[in-house]
């Protein structure tokens, strides 16, 4: 073969290549219709304060959703306490859900608090969906373990939970956490074997940067079509290794999202780290607003800009 034919037959693999990557970072933008970002933050972030403080602080920084983290403290002498217990009952969850909407703020995801291989894992996210369906919640966050997980057990406990989830109108969310779960390619493989549409992928590219070191905008395109959330912080490998806020780090978010602008479903975007890349963490409730704050602008800004495009 010449040096002319060689040069043919490298364009035409290229192009087929090329052809390929844009098919995979389209396919879940198959609708002209601009995806409803819910931009919500998690009562996370306000965990050393009660959760009051946190519904009065996410209000005021100009949310409309709110996401339930996983404990607060209610007072200087109480240890930390559930948001929602894990057998706290649908009375229970339903007045949590209406006391964010005096708030002004529509739940849009709970944390489930349990792994997926746990023992009674089905038992207990079953008891999630209930209070989550009681509380008006329409997605429940699981993940794996850091250092591994049992995929075959996944399998079988979320095959379970898929006929479930839906009889309740929720979905349960899978999100990257390392370990055999630590990118969105792995979770969507899962998610696609399990073939339910009551489990579907929550995408966590802070996760996916940090657990692992992979870049997350090529793994976002190889879950994007099963998305039907994102957990959202930034990371940052340099100067410091540590986790932080949207367009604090070093992941381009303008990209991220792009991926999943055009669905025309609701997709809650749920803000779990909204701190900033090496100066100390907030001490006062009033700096988390600020932080909060910020974290909301940044986010509106990129969406406006990706939406804007079409």
């Amino acid at each position: 073969m010449d040096k002319e034919d060689s040069r043919r037959k490298f364009i035409a693999i290229s192009g087929i290549a090329i052809a390929a990557c844009s098919m995979r970072s389209t396919s879940a933008q198959s609708s002209s219709q601009k995806t409803r970002f819910q931009i919500a933050c998690m009562t996370l972030p306000y965990s050393q304060f009660p959760l009051a403080r946190a519904m009065k602080g996410i209000q005021q920084a100009g949310f409309k959703y709110i996401a339930w983290g996983t404990t607060h403290r209610e007072s200087d002498a109480e240890k930390s306490v559930p948001v929602m217990p894990i057998d706290g009952t649908e009375s229970m969850a339903k007045e949590l859900g209406k006391r964010c909407r005096d708030h002004g703020l529509e739940p849009v995801m709970m944390f489930s608090m349990i792994y997926p291989e746990h023992p009674g894992a089905v038992e207990k996210l079953t008891q999630r969906f209930k209070q989550a369906s009681a509380a008006g919640i329409p997605q429940v966050l699981t993940f794996g373990h850091t250092e591994g997980g049992n995929r075959s057990r996944w399998i079988e406990v979320l095959k379970q939970l898929g006929p479930v989830a839906r009889d309740l109108n929720v979905t349960l969310v899978v999100k990257q956490h390392g370990g055999e779960t630590g990118t969105g390619k792995a979770c969507a493989e899962i998610v696609r074997e399990v073939n339910d549409p009551g489990v579907k992928v929550n995408y966590d590219a802070g996760n996916v940067m940090d657990y692992l070191n992979v870049d997350p905008l090529p793994d976002v395109v190889e879950c994007a079509s099963e998305i039907r959330s994102m957990c959202m912080k930034d990371h940052r490998n340099w100067p410091k290794d540590e986790d932080c806020a949207p367009g604090l780090g070093e992941i381009d978010h303008y990209r991220l999202l792009n991926t999943i602008a055009f669905t025309g479903m609701a997709i809650p975007l749920c803000c779990e780290n909204i701190a900033s890349p090496l100066l100390p963490r907030a001490t006062t409730p009033e700096e988390i607003d600020a932080q909060a704050l910020r974290t909301r602008i940044y986010l509106e800004t990129v969406i406006a800009g990706l939406h804007a495009r079409r």
